[in-house]
């Protein structure tokens, strides 16, 4: 009876095996020499060989030292050691970078969450609105939170879009079109700024006070009152982690609650911007999009670019007005790789303005066909047309 040996795994060229039609071929010894063997023991040889250098690789990777700045658990998870620059902030979660992104363990008990900013930032109050029980993680920059998802460090990103009083946060925009990421959820929350101060300090006593730009731009009413001097800072929760740490008398921050929890700092004065109604609408964004569903509300936010004539934009818009469907938010953003284009329509010479990406939400499901018709006829005249996502609509503030 003949043997049969299963080989149909393993590639003969990694081997180094040179298939042939003899039943006798050579194979070196340990010394040297040459010996006869049949085919298959030859092969089985070498297949003792190539395990024998895996398990050797596996040592090696086993017996390479740690560095450092890690540490090994009881579960024997690797985990990244946290320096704070406090003795009494050392327990905050130190914030990812783009270049220096590490993972870390994670038993799947709880939905990571990755936002801009530190701790007591309001991306993380909005991240803890989407997701009560959720593990929040802090990134320095919006790159950093797209690449996170993207690395699989975490499940979802939660990072702002717009805010009723400052308007659209453009570079979100183009990382959106950027990144391949999905639009999964939206979260509307009402923005309160408190001023905040070291314990026992008074807010007449302030000389300075640190926030973001736009924070101090929204609370410049209430500012110019105490008359104090506009530093502005990265975010709001950075602001206060400066003043907690610093523990200056005369310089506070706008920053919210939260943040004053967070890092020990007294509530000098709350809800001091200009707007009470001060309005920010936040995106949730994951690797895959959620199936579209008509069970609720939802929204669909796409970015396109037209072709160029006359009345285009307002085809454009007409495919959502023929369907009943409304457009609850209108962008347009310059293209990055054509930002001019050159038109010759008169014996003047030429003109030149932008190619621009339109950005729109609009208030439907793609499960319904009113939706699909209206993309579909969008499509006739649009050179470029993206869905970014289509998830439920948040109307609780």
């Amino acid at each position: 009876m003949a043997l049969k040996i299963p080989i149909n795994w393993v590639s003969f060229n990694q081997l180094g095996f040179v298939q042939n039609k003899k039943k006798i071929e050579s194979c070196s010894s340990s010394n040297g020499g040459l010996v006869k063997v049949r085919k298959w023991e030859c092969l089985g040889m070498r297949l003792v060989e190539a395990e024998r250098a895996v398990e050797d690789d596996k040592q090696k990777q086993q017996k390479q030292p740690l560095s450092s700045d890690e540490k090994i658990d009881e579960n024997n998870k690797i985990t990244e050691s946290v320096k704070g620059f406090h003795k009494d902030l050392n327990s905050l979660p130190k914030p990812l970078s783009a270049t220096d992104l590490v993972s870390s363990g994670n038993d799947g008990s709880k939905v990571r969450v990755a936002y801009q900013g530190l701790p007591g930032a309001y991306s993380e109050a909005a991240a803890l609105k989407a997701y009560p029980k959720c593990e929040t993680v802090p990134c320095d920059q919006f790159e950093s939170v797209f690449k996170a998802v993207e690395l699989w460090l975490v499940d979802k990103a939660v990072l702002p879009i717009e805010n009723s009083v400052g308007g659209s946060i453009h570079r979100n925009y183009d990382l959106l079109l950027r990144h391949r990421l999905h639009i999964v959820g939206e979260v509307q929350m009402v923005v309160n700024h408190c001023l905040l101060g070291v314990p026992g300090v008074r807010k007449e006593e302030l000389k300075r006070v640190l926030s973001h730009p736009q924070a101090l731009d929204q609370c410049e009413n209430a500012l110019n009152k105490l008359g104090v001097i506009k530093v502005s800072a990265e975010d709001t929760a950075l602001a206060a982690q400066i003043v907690a740490s610093d523990g200056i008398r005369d310089t506070g921050a706008i920053a919210s609650s939260r943040a004053a929890d967070i890092y020990g700092l007294d509530i000098l004065a709350q809800n001091i911007q200009n707007d009470l109604d001060n309005v920010t609408r936040f995106l949730i964004l994951a690797r895959e999009p959620i199936i579209p569903g008509t069970d609720k509300p939802h929204k669909t936010s796409i970015v396109f670019t037209l072709e160029e004539g006359p009345g285009v934009l307002f085809k454009a818009l007409a495919v959502f007005a023929l369907r009943e469907i409304n457009l609850s938010k209108i962008e347009s953003r310059p293209q990055r790789k054509r930002p001019l284009r050159i038109v010759d329509d008169s014996n003047k010479g030429s003109a030149k303005y932008f190619d621009y990406l339109f950005y729109i939400d609009f208030e439907a499901s793609m499960a319904e066909p009113r939706a699909q018709y209206a993309l579909g006829h969008l499509q006739e005249f649009s050179r470029f047309l993206r869905v970014l996502g289509c998830y439920p609509m948040d109307t609780a503030l």
